[in-house]
């Protein structure tokens, strides 16, 4: 048996600065921590016949016997393409299970690509860097699959931590954010995290973005680069210490990305948000691409209480977290390979 885990993001700032058409160009930046929610893969290689993929969180099962094509299409097309990567047709069940829903926000689908390599890696005994497991998770889903998505998840899931992720033509480094720990402790006691109810499909949203990025929209690029130097202004706020500002900086960021195409805000997140701002959240965001998924607010310990129960009442749930620093991790590997 092989256990794989590979946690979930909270991206801060920087978000649409990752996709290809506008790094490449202008350079990206992304600001953003792993948390601990995770995405689970497990494999069992008992010579069963073909392979067989299992989802907790979509209920499919896709079973596909030895040696025959693998489709990469319906809810599952994400780990058949990865186990095509591997050139892996038969001999193994993989079961994938994550700790939130699909299409919230926080990078599942990312987390489940860079497990599953990870996973994969480890079967056929064939180490790979941080690096070479979130640069192929990437090309298998922007490349492979053509989704309409960034590179901050991947990186993200694969290195862990807290981080500035640095895109551009020259490729993507990975700037680890060392917070002192008095303020790192203090900087997580004021994030809250709440579930909206609503899972989204972010396609169409990111198609929306990605065409207006693509065709230099005059908009759209505008509230990039303002993204981008909010993110900018947060590493280096970071960096120095002061870290006091990060509820504006969200703020901000937040009021640009709404601008980024139609569906990333409705009625109900705007006034949710107004009424977190006036019991005292300094800050907030929408996680992912928008329109539903997680709520993020920056709110001192004091006004927590009565933020909490205003938006629970309005059928919110928070979520408890913490940062994570490990990435993508090989929990269990009990004669994997020799079983294969």
């Amino acid at each position: 048996m092989l256990i794989v885990r590979a946690p979930l993001r909270i991206s801060f700032a920087g978000g649409g600065t990752d996709f290809d058409d506008y790094h490449q160009i202008h350079g990206g930046l992304v600001v953003s921590t792993t948390i601990n929610k995770y995405v689970y893969v497990i494999v069992t290689t008992d010579q069963c016949d073909g392979l067989q993929i299992i989802s907790a969180n979509t209920h499919s099962l896709y079973h596909i016997p030895p040696n025959q094509q693998l489709l990469w299409n319906g809810d599952l097309a994400l780990p058949q393409a990865i186990a095509d990567e591997f050139a892996w047709r038969t001999g193994v069940n993989l079961f994938i299970a994550a700790e939130v829903p699909p299409g919230t926000g926080l990078g599942s689908s990312s987390a489940v690509a860079v497990a599953m390599i990870a996973a994969f890696a480890a079967l056929g005994d064939r180490p790979m860097e941080r690096a070479e497991i979130a640069e192929l998770a990437c090309r298998v889903e922007i490349e492979k699959l053509g989704m309409p998505i960034g590179r901050q998840d991947q990186y993200a899931s694969a290195f862990g931590g807290f981080n500035a992720i640095h895109f551009g033509p020259a490729g993507t480094r990975v700037e680890r954010l060392a917070l002192d720990p008095s303020e790192r402790i203090r900087f997580e006691s004021e994030l809250l995290l709440f579930f909206t109810g609503v899972s989204r499909d972010s396609a169409a949203i990111l198609r929306s973005q990605r065409r207006a990025t693509v065709h230099q929209e005059r908009t759209v690029i505008s509230s990039l680069h303002e993204i981008r130097r909010a993110a900018e202004q947060l590493r280096e706020s970071l960096l120095d210490g002061e870290p006091d500002a990060f509820g504006a900086t969200l703020d901000a960021g937040w009021e640009q990305k709404k601008r980024l195409a139609t569906g990333i805000s409705n009625a109900s997140i705007d006034e949710c948000y107004a009424e977190a701002r006036r019991l005292g959240a300094t800050g907030g965001k929408i996680t992912g691409a928008g329109g539903g998924g997680f709520l993020l607010l920056s709110v001192p310990v004091p006004h927590q209480l009565a933020v909490t129960e205003v938006l629970e009442s309005r059928g919110l749930r928070r979520v408890p977290f913490r940062f994570e620093d490990e990435g993508v991790r090989v929990l269990l590997n009990v004669s994997a390979r020799r079983a294969a």
